[in-house]
């Protein structure tokens, strides 16, 4: 994958066209617990990996480091089982709802969110009552 150039993919070319990729041919993709939402971790698909999710029931990324397909859980167990895929209304990012088995961040944490929270003041929006 190199700058704009597009694999060869068997993604639906109705998806394919709608898809707004990066300069690498990549979308961010979010998985998130179907049933808590609970947001789990942010992974990357191009047309193929985002194919491969839609026609295995598994969630399937592209590895910008290691240059590969990977599975999530192939070798670690904690997979994710594909409920449901979306595109964001400007199709450049995707939502998957999944069943999580396990830690879903690669450090063991259940998120990627689990361990790094920043300190922010919380905002009250004005009470609407008038």
């Amino acid at each position: 994958m190199d700058g704009m150039s597009v694999p060869t993919s068997d993604l639906d070319p109705k998806i394919a066209e709608r898809l707004k990729r990066d300069a690498n041919g990549l979308v961010p993709a979010i998985a998130q617990q179907y049933d808590t939402g609970e947001v789990l971790m942010l992974g990357w698909m191009d047309d193929e990996a985002l194919h491969r999710t839609l026609t295995t029931g598994r969630c399937t990324y592209w590895s910008r480091s290691r240059r590969e397909y990977w599975v999530k859980g192939e070798t670690s167990g904690h997979q994710q089982w594909v409920k449901s895929v979306a595109l964001d209304c400007d199709a450049d990012a995707i939502l998957v709802k999944v069943d999580q088995v396990g830690a879903a961040c690669h450090t063991g944490d259940r998120t990627c969110w689990d361990a790094d929270v920043l300190d922010a003041v919380v905002g009250e929006r004005p009470d609407a009552r008038s």
